[in-house]
């Protein structure tokens, strides 16, 4: 029978140990977030290069994203000045062929003036002449449409930018260096000639 505890006993035999294995001082106490944690937060801040402060930093990063925004500016003015030049040299290589078009059908034309120039009057009423007359109607046309004009000078002062001199004549009626006599057309759209007029001058 002595082997029985008394429960009296063992409860107090419980509390003393409770008490001795309790902290003797506050500083044994453990505390959350400490210097651990502390330490931890430390380490894990960025760190500025040595000799730099943060509006340095400010100043310089402002410095490039404007020296971006000028590069970016530029760059489209850039790009807008080209597709103007690109446009300009398209509709240019457009009318210099359209020019050149026009440049090989002028003989057609110097053919349709010469034959109504020598067409005999007993057949001007032909129907038939009326229909190529129309043709002839048409080149014209065509070439005031690209507002292409004929340079006749026959009279005026001669222009070696406007006509070709293939021979000179003594003449009473114009004075001396014009021209006396046209012998072929020339025709210019706008400022660009086309073909110079074969022209006589007076010496």
């Amino acid at each position: 029978m002595s082997d029985v505890k008394d429960p009296a006993e063992e409860l107090e035999k419980e509390n003393e140990d409770e008490l001795s294995a309790a902290p003797e001082s506050a500083e044994e106490l453990p505390i959350e977030g400490g210097a651990d944690d502390s330490g931890k937060d430390e380490e894990e801040a960025p760190e500025l290069p040595e000799g730099i402060n943060l509006m340095q930093a400010f100043i310089e990063a402002q410095q490039e994203a404007q020296s971006n925004k000028d590069g970016w500016q530029r760059a489209r003015a850039e790009f807008a000045n080209y597709k103007k030049r690109i446009e300009r040299e398209r509709i240019e290589i457009f009318q210099r062929a359209s020019l050149d078009t026009l440049k090989a059908l002028l003989p057609i034309v110097d053919d349709f003036d010469r034959a109504f120039e020598s067409l005999p009057e007993d057949i001007s009423d032909n129907p038939w002449i009326g229909g190529v007359s129309m043709i002839q109607r048409k080149f014209v046309t065509l070439l005031e449409q690209y507002q292409v004009e004929a340079i006749d000078p026959t009279g005026d002062l001669f222009d070696p930018n406007l006509h070709q001199a293939i021979g000179t004549e003594e003449s009473d009626e114009v004075e001396s260096g014009h021209v006396t006599e046209t012998l072929q057309k020339g025709y210019r759209a706008g400022d660009k000639i086309l073909r110079l007029a074969l022209v006589k001058v007076a010496s």
